[in-house]
């Protein structure tokens, strides 16, 4: 058994998650920034090979996202109670 209160004890776990959070956040936005400079040079080689590229993905994200968006609209003002794959 601990020889700490239970109230300092639930202070230290407190602490030790907190700073285990505070953990996560720190290697979460860096992994973020990783794949942003991944996917920046992605982009800029793609462009340096066909001119325009960058232009046009992000056109067809574009579109892909409306779409995207316009169908989840839909569907939520059909949602009856039923299953998605009932749909």
């Amino acid at each position: 058994m601990s020889n700490l209160d239970p109230e300092k004890e639930a202070t230290t776990v407190d602490k030790a998650m907190l700073k285990r959070i505070d953990s996560l956040k720190k290697e979460d936005e860096r992994l973020y920034n990783i794949l942003a400079i991944d996917v920046w040079a992605l982009a800029k080689t793609m462009d340096e090979f066909q001119p325009g590229f960058w232009a046009a993905f992000m056109k067809n994200r574009d579109k892909a996202l409306k779409k995207f968006m316009a169908d989840t609209v839909k569907n939520k003002q059909k949602n009856d109670g039923r299953p998605p794959f009932l749909h």
